[in-house]
């Protein structure tokens, strides 16, 4: 595993075939090899459809890198706004990260409210730091559906401003670490009440690192 790509072997029909994959996360290159599996299905040749691999293009705010640090600390975006994906997400990092997982998210309003312990339990299980902020409250107010993340996240830092959030969390990486804005991916929103303002993660990661390396 590497920040921006990982290297797999597979083996078909009993010859075993090693692909460069220019995307990182486990959920990337399973994803990959279903379609791979589906066009050698269909007739194209295992080399070709191995090879098509290696020139893929993820897809906007998924497990997207941002940035790094001036130290070599990988920002990365991600959609994950569920449990399921931000456990995928979280895990996939782990394997090249030699410091601290760092995890920005919140839980979106008027939606599911059942996640939200859900997901306060996963990140606190998986990542190291855990930031609480908002991700579109809607009509409800910010502070309960932080408060129902919280609940199942002991020792997590809560920051309803999702820049300050972003800013602070990129601020207190160091070298080994590796940090997840979740939530949002290629969203440029923020919904409050019933407005929608511009707001955009990587636009904020990319003035947060700018910050620092000033």
């Amino acid at each position: 595993h590497e920040r921006r790509r990982q290297r797999a072997e597979v083996e078909v029909d009993g010859v075993l075939h090693e692909i460069d994959l220019p995307l990182a996360g486990d959920f990337q290159i399973a994803n990959a090899l279903v379609s791979a599996g589906l066009a050698i299905s269909t007739g194209t040749s295992v080399g070709k459809a191995l090879a098509a691999l290696e020139k893929l293009k993820g897809a906007p705010g998924r497990l997207d890198l941002v940035g790094t640090t001036a130290a070599g600390a990988p920002v990365y975006v991600d959609y994950a706004h569920k449990p399921d994906a931000l456990e995928n997400v979280l895990t996939s990092v782990r394997p090249f990260t030699t410091g601290r997982v760092v995890v920005v998210f919140g839980c979106g309003g008027d939606r599911d409210r059942g996640k939200r312990p859900i997901m306060g339990e996963i990140a606190t299980r998986l990542a190291d730091v855990v930031i609480v902020t908002d991700d579109n409250p809607r009509t409800e107010i910010p502070e309960t559906i932080r408060a129902a993340i919280l609940a199942a996240a002991p020792g997590a830092i809560e920051i309803g401003d999702r820049r300050k959030a972003i800013h602070e969390a990129v601020a207190m990486l160091h070298a080994g670490d590796t940090l997840i804005v979740a939530g949002k991916g290629h969203e440029e929103g923020q919904t409050i009440g019933t407005e929608t303002f511009h707001f955009s993660d990587h636009e904020e990661v990319r003035e947060a690192l700018q910050e620092r390396a000033a």
